[in-house]
């Protein structure tokens, strides 16, 4: 037993029991094979509730900030995205770009059949709302071939809400949507066109799922405004 099932094993129960989330379509996560689950990002705790539902080894990407930092921050960081997460390190700083760093451990991770996690996003909302998607997931996709599940996230944001490390109880819905039929965006043809309809369509689905309201706008920048002012 590897030491995320053995985290899953002993974690997951807990969870369920305190937490009691709902899950609906989990039907549409398949046995064995690749797949890219997709999903809206509102808490810390969203790369947390995902590993608990899904029977299957999720893995992310995350910086490798967090599995260098010391003290007691850096204990957990390392615990929880190396460990129970089982995250994939992605090295910013030198010569190698952090774009083609996370598309490679993507789709790598693809390739051996497992299941990637990824938030279209690109960081956590703002302000509950759902905002435009980083083409990074059409690239993926077409890069491995793997099918593409959305998932909508609801009450994370209640349960660890932005800033805050203590976590609290609320009730957590995640539903799993079928597979995207890309054809329509690959017809396209031009590869920017292409990326950014498979984005936008990604985005769709998961406002679908999630009954959020959408912004056209990315949430870095409105952080970045927020911080600005």
């Amino acid at each position: 037993m590897s030491v995320y099932q053995a985290a899953k094993f002993f974690v997951e129960p807990l969870v369920k029991l305190v937490y009691r989330p709902r899950v609906e379509g989990l039907e549409n996560i398949p046995a064995r094979g690749a797949a890219i689950l997709a999903a809206n990002h509102l808490s810390f705790s969203d790369s947390f509730f995902i590993p608990v539902v899904v029977p299957r080894h999720v893995t992310f990407i995350a910086k490798a900030e967090y599995f260098n930092t010391r003290g007691l921050k850096g204990m957990w960081n390392k615990y929880f995205y190396a460990r129970f997460a089982g995250a994939v390190p992605i090295d910013r700083s030198g010569t190698r770009n952090a774009t083609t760093a996370a598309l490679e451990g993507a789709v790598a991770v693809l390739a051996a059949g497992d299941l990637f996690g990824i938030y279209p996003e690109g960081t956590r909302s703002p302000d509950g709302k759902l905002y435009r998607g980083r083409t990074g997931i059409a690239e993926i996709a077409l890069r491995s071939g793997a099918p593409i599940i959305p998932i909508g996230i609801v009450g994370t944001d209640r349960v660890q809400p932005p800033g805050k490390k203590i976590p609290r109880l609320s009730r957590v819905t995640i539903r799993i949507g079928a597979p995207l039929d890309l054809a329509a965006a690959k017809a396209l043809g031009k590869p920017a066109l292409v990326r950014r309809a498979i984005t936008d369509e990604v985005i769709e689905e998961i406002q679908k799922l999630s009954g959020q309201e959408y912004r056209a706008v990315y949430a870095s920048d409105v952080k970045e405004g927020k911080a600005a002012a």
